[in-house]
């Protein structure tokens, strides 16, 4: 096909959701072979969503040995790894089939996100829920609620005093920050320009602040993540890290599949499961899971 005349198909997923027009949406574009890193980007800025991902198909061969190659771009800048969009790309690639497996060769690596039939809403006709295996986590610092207080322009009486916040990393680098209430978390306001000064000092990226109220009875934990972009729905990557470090500091049980609700202030709520081991004193096997909806269908020009 000339490429005066590109039509490039796509779709829209919502993730982390069973209900179309909740959880975070994700724009998957089904074959970026040609494009440009600086298109992707402008691609990804002309969708405005979290996150889109481009597909690179290769050779069945190399498919079935290193997964299918996928690239992840924000509006801002291209990430190693992305939880929402990790599973969203998924269940695009899924389809209708009735496949159990799928592993996708992202910057960060291979990603295999596995597929059942029962999920942990309850009812009658479940449907699919899709479950992807993180790198293992990586513990970094632990930080000073004074200094985290005050570079973020909040008060050290908004931070749980009884759980710490630490810098932990499955692929992305996340401070989880544990709020003491769900009057805090909802009433969040801080200097994003602050607090990604403080980020870059220490080896993190963005702040993914929790707390142990929650709307939900089910759920563990009521988080949010406001970055460059605004507010995020659901971050599959930050949930993740929050899995390492409830098990890390006895939030949850070693492999004990817990909820963590998202997205509830801006009117995306989004539910992401998830759930991590311990082996010989070390936090492994990260999974996060959840469902997804397609929403849309369509193609691009260029």
């Amino acid at each position: 096909m000339s490429r005066k005349n590109w039509r490039l198909s796509m779709a829209q997923w919502d993730v982390f959701s069973q209900t179309p027009l909740a959880g975070n949406s994700l724009a998957v574009f089904f074959d970026a072979r040609g494009l440009s890193d600086a298109e992707m980007q402008a691609i990804a800025r002309e969708m405005n969503l979290s996150e889109t991902t481009f597909l690179l198909p290769r050779e069945p061969e190399v498919e079935r040995e290193r997964g299918v190659r996928v690239r992840i771009f924000t509006v801002q800048e291209e990430l190693p790894f992305a939880g929402h969009p990790t599973l969203g790309t998924a269940f695009a690639l899924r389809g209708a089939t009735e496949a159990r497996e799928i592993t996708l060769d992202l910057n960060v690596g291979k990603i295999r996100v596995q597929f059942e039939k029962t999920s942990h809403d309850g009812g009658g006709n479940e449907p699919v829920f899709g479950e992807m295996t993180q790198i293992d986590p990586t513990f970094g610092e632990y930080h000073d609620r004074e200094a985290v207080a005050r570079a973020l322009g909040m008060r050290v009486e908004d931070f749980d005093p009884s759980l710490p916040i630490q810098t932990v990393s499955t692929g992305v680098a996340f401070a989880v920050a544990p709020l003491k209430s769900l009057a805090v978390v909802r009433d969040l306001r801080f200097d994003l320009k602050r607090a990604s000064e403080y980020m870059k000092k220490t080896g993190g990226n963005f702040f993914y602040f929790v707390t142990r109220e929650t709307v939900d009875r089910e759920a563990r934990l009521h988080a949010r993540m406001l970055f460059y972009n605004g507010e995020d729905p659901a971050t599959g990557s930050a949930a993740g890290c929050a899995a390492a470090w409830m098990v890390a500091h006895a939030v949850a049980q070693p492999d004990e599949r817990v909820l963590i609700e998202q997205g509830i202030e801006m009117l995306r709520p989004s539910r992401i499961f998830v759930r991590a081991s311990r082996r010989d004193n070390r936090v492994v096997n990260v999974r996060v899971g959840g469902h997804a909806v397609e929403v849309m269908r369509g193609e691009l020009f260029l």
